[in-house]
């Protein structure tokens, strides 16, 4: 079989293509044959590394995280998959030397989710990372929930940094499928355009507008939970449009990896940071994340493709390099790599 491969860290050059054996599940996993690979910013940050030439945690690592494809063997003791399945896989990579990025992939059981008929693979490899962030964002605030389904946010009003990003947009779709209120922020009309389509409720471009005084009048009580991708950027801004209770769910470091807050300001307003790490989260909320997610879909509540607001950029196996390179170079929306048809 075919698959993309480094063997040390370092620019997308260090992908290669290569040939290896067809990989055999062991007791409790299942071989996937992939159909389409998507690219999230945590695969290419790890195959960059700290810094170029350094070695890799296993003598060969394939990226990719997340991807989509149809079950093509199961291993002793698996259940609740069959050859033929249809399924969206995440953290394939994780502690593991083989991701997405390759023919077939082996993985345990635990990290596969059935893929509804009407959901295309191109949905199911657009999940993983994105989604199940989102999801964990959505489920820390102090008043819960801890699950997501329709009404379970009833009431309350969201605001999600980064519309138009992939994390942002399945935040505000998940929002709005679980009866949220739901406000963005963006930095252009183009993304402006692409939070609507996605379900966004009300759009604040901070570029243009004065963004606290906007939320402000469209939430005079103020926010209740806040989607965080940029916390030292947007700190200030959090702390003008908080309510009582309110929380901040921070999943990313985008401007920068220090912030400063006014103690007492958010002491008065009992405030609640919470940050969050997909990878170590536990195996609970995961499996939380997964269930709730695939609920979603087959909802028809995560649709992708530039109509549903996340554009798809897509390349040929061959050029997977491309495609890494791509997600560094900020590309809205999401990153695919059609593997096989």
């Amino acid at each position: 079989m075919r698959a993309i491969a480094y063997s040390e860290t370092g620019p997308s050059s260090v992908l290669r293509l290569v040939e290896r054996d067809l990989p055999q599940p062991a007791a409790g996993e299942v071989r996937v044959r992939v159909v389409v690979s998507g690219v999230n910013p945590t695969d290419w940050k790890a195959r960059g590394g700290a810094s170029p030439g350094r070695s890799t945690p296993f003598d060969e690592v394939v990226p990719n995280q997340d991807g989509a494809g149809v079950v093509d063997a199961v291993g002793d003791g698996v259940t609740g998959f069959a050859e033929g399945d249809r399924v969206w896989v995440f953290l394939a990579a994780h502690q593991r030397p083989t991701g997405t990025a390759q023919e077939f992939t082996v993985l345990p059981a635990s990290r596969l989710v059935h893929l509804p008929d009407a959901a295309g693979f191109d949905l199911g490899a657009s999940l993983g990372v994105p989604a199940m962030t989102a999801h964990r964002a959505l489920t820390v605030h102090e008043g819960g929930p801890s699950r997501l389904a329709p009404g379970a946010l009833e009431g309350r009003t969201v605001l999600v940094a980064g519309g138009a990003g992939a994390v942002g947009h399945a935040a505000i779709q998940l929002a709005r499928w679980a009866g949220a209120r739901v406000i963005t922020t963006v930095s252009s009309p183009e993304k402006a355009a692409l939070a609507t389509a996605a379900g966004a409720h009300h759009v604040v471009n901070y570029r243009t507008d004065d963004a606290a005084r906007a939320i402000r009048a469209i939430a005079p009580d103020g926010v209740d939970q806040v989607v965080e991708v940029s916390p030292a950027r947007n700190a200030a801004l959090n702390a003008q449009v908080l309510a009582n209770h309110g929380s901040v769910a921070v999943y990313a470091t985008d401007g920068g990896g220090e912030m400063s807050l006014d103690v007492r300001h958010h002491f008065a307003l009992n405030v609640r940071y919470q940050f969050l790490l997909l990878y170590t989260v536990g195996d609970a909320a995961l499996a939380a994340a997964a269930e709730d997610v695939s609920a979603a879909v087959a909802d028809g509540a995560l649709p992708v493709g530039e109509e549903a607001g996340l554009p798809i950029t897509r390349f040929p196996f061959e050029r997977a390099a491309e495609a890494h390179d791509a997600v560094e170079a900020g590309t809205v929306g999401k990153v695919l790599i059609d593997v096989a048809d």
